[in-house]
């Protein structure tokens, strides 16, 4: 790009930024010194390929979706939080908000994440232990007692069963007396992932796919601000896979829910911007830097030049970035504290929307009350105090920063190619990367990739090619023990007996009558959210609705290979 060309585009930029509220902050170095919102070339001169970096707030977003980065709005401090019942997780959000939290994420137990109610056979002993036990509308509200959700974002870490358990979500807030059409948040809702990576899943996906085109058609008429997918990455990450690939199989997962949607006659530009990611930010710290600055170069890339979105918000990934959990280690588990925060970091620096950052207990248990507070004020220390907000994308420009960048956006081109080629001949009827996608889960063959990597670190790590401190290097230590929070088996007795008495005092017919009228919808093209609500507002558990379904469409089997 030449001079003349670096310098309109600076100017565009300029008037972008002036027009655009900005925080009332100080902008200055730590001795006193102004700083630019933002740096680029020298006037005057030529920088070949400087269209591929831009400026933020540009197409191709390489730096950032706004023209003031962090000055105009500070990336939200979401904190993932669930554990035993709905009154302890209660309490726990409750302690994140009042201490500064922005937001709030919602862990479920496996149960529920399975979609099974806590007195079923296979949730034995697995009741509020890896997140909140959920089982009916009752549960959301008292996961809620006291929050407004018409005033604070929520996220929902929840793909198999998600669509039921929005519905608790909605009739929780409906009963708070919220205005739904204004609710802002996001579910997970990824089904894609969960056949790559983390094995959640309830049907095949063909019932899935059904049960997300109607909440995105739902939502999109309906509660405009809420995003009904937040397609998974750090799902992937965490099985083992690179960040090349973490990077592809996210954005070549999001491109077929952009077909769905394309496929159900919706327009790109409406239901585009509802459609939000969430990323891994693992410890290579350059190298997830540039993940996220080619993750939104791509996006916009293919939205417009592939999916025909002409909308900028239509353009823009939106994404959740959380500290990698697999990073954290058992051994000397307060450099855990290090990790995150390098780690927090660098989704920073990549310009992340919102942040999770872990607790250093997290690889023994579940966070306690003291070990959440750091991980938050973790985020909190890097937001106030090293300057971290004053200019977008520091690192633009940076010769080794933009040669990774580029590097990780011509592998995950490859990988898209390799899908592509997975759904031969005759693609899917949603379209030609689903068809890749579909393929590829039924071949085995993003599990054998993602295995493979794994595979190849571990023999590095035992080799001690790749060092882990406290793990094959630097062993040597004088530190105790943890305390670490335990989850008593009375949470999982307490909420059998609960969800008993909700059973034995509604109204049985009514609740039948709902879970049946809402499987005669499942037959038909009519949208499934609406009876669902129904069912939810008779007090239908997430079992009871999830069974009806499996009895249905039948539940998926993973083929076994070898």
């Amino acid at each position: 790009m030449n001079a003349d060309e670096i310098a309109a585009g600076r100017a565009r930029w300029q008037a972008r930024y002036d027009a655009a509220r900005k925080r009332d902050a100080d902008f200055t170095t730590l001795s006193g010194t102004p700083v630019e919102p933002v740096y680029g070339p020298p006037e005057g001169t030529d920088y070949p390929g400087f269209e591929r970096i831009g400026w933020p707030g540009e197409f191709p977003y390489t730096r950032g979706l706004h023209p003031t980065g962090y000055r105009g709005r500070t990336w939200t401090i979401r904190q993932f939080a669930g554990f035993g019942n709905a009154r302890q997780t209660n309490e726990r959000y409750k302690m994140i908000l009042g201490a500064g939290g922005g937001g709030l994420s919602v862990a479920f137990d496996m149960p529920t994440l399975m979609g099974r109610d806590s007195d079923d056979p296979q949730s034995l002993g697995e009741v509020g232990h890896c997140g909140v036990a959920v089982d009916s509308a009752a549960d959301m509200e008292l996961l809620f007692d006291g929050i407004d959700l018409a005033g604070v974002t929520t996220s929902m870490t929840i793909s198999g069963p998600a669509v039921p358990v929005f519905c608790m979500y909605l009739v929780a807030a409906e009963r708070q007396g919220a205005d739904l059409s204004a609710l802002d948040g996001t579910l997970q809702t990824d089904i894609f992932k969960e056949y790559i990576a983390q094995k959640e899943w309830l049907f095949d996906p063909e019932p899935h796919l059904r049960l997300i085109g109607d909440l995105m058609e739902y939502c999109a008429a309906e509660i405009p601000r809420y995003k009904p997918l937040s397609v998974s990455g750090y799902h992937i990450r965490e099985a083992g896979s690179t960040a090349a690939q973490e990077l592809a199989y996210t954005l070549a997962d999001g491109f077929g829910y952009v077909e769905l949607g394309l496929s159900r006659g919706m327009d790109v530009n409406v239901f585009a911007p509802g459609l939000s990611f969430f990323f891994d930010s693992h410890v290579d710290f350059f190298e997830e830097i540039a993940k996220f600055r080619a993750a939104r170069r791509i996006w916009a890339r293919w939205l417009r030049d592939v999916y025909g979105a002409t909308s900028e918000k239509a353009l823009w990934l939106r994404f959740h970035t959380q500290t990698a959990g697999v990073s954290l280690t058992a051994q000397q588990p307060v450099n855990n504290v290090v990790r995150t925060a390098v780690e927090a970091l660098a989704a920073v620096l990549g310009g992340t929307n919102s942040l999770h950052t872990n607790a250093l207990d997290e690889t023994l248990a579940l966070p306690t009350d003291s070990s959440a507070e750091i991980a938050l004020r973790t985020q909190q220390v890097l937001m106030e105090e090293i300057g971290l907000t004053n200019v977008a994308d520091p690192l633009g420009g940076s010769w080794y920063v933009e040669a990774l960048t580029d590097r990780i956006e011509a592998e995950a081109e490859e990988i898209f190619a390799r899908i592509h080629a997975l759904g031969g001949e005759g693609p899917h009827a949603i379209g030609p990367m689903t068809s890749g996608i579909l393929r590829g889960i039924e071949d085995g063959w993003f599990t054998g990739q993602i295995a493979e990597s794994a595979f190849v670190y571990q023999q590095a790590l035992e080799k001690g090619d790749k060092k882990i401190v406290g793990v094959n290097c630097h062993t040597g230590t004088v530190a105790k023990e943890l305390e670490i929070l335990r989850i008593s088996h009375e949470v999982e007795l307490e909420q059998r007996r609960v969800l008993a008495e909700r059973k034995s005092g509604r109204d049985d017919a009514r609740v039948r009558a709902a879970v049946e009228a809402m499987v005669a919808v499942s037959r038909t093209g009519e949208n499934m959210i609406p009876a669902m609500l129904d069912a939810v507002r008779a007090e239908a558990t997430l079992g009871e609705i999830c069974d009806a379904l499996r009895a249905e469409w039948g539940v998926y089997r993973e083929p076994a290979r070898f």
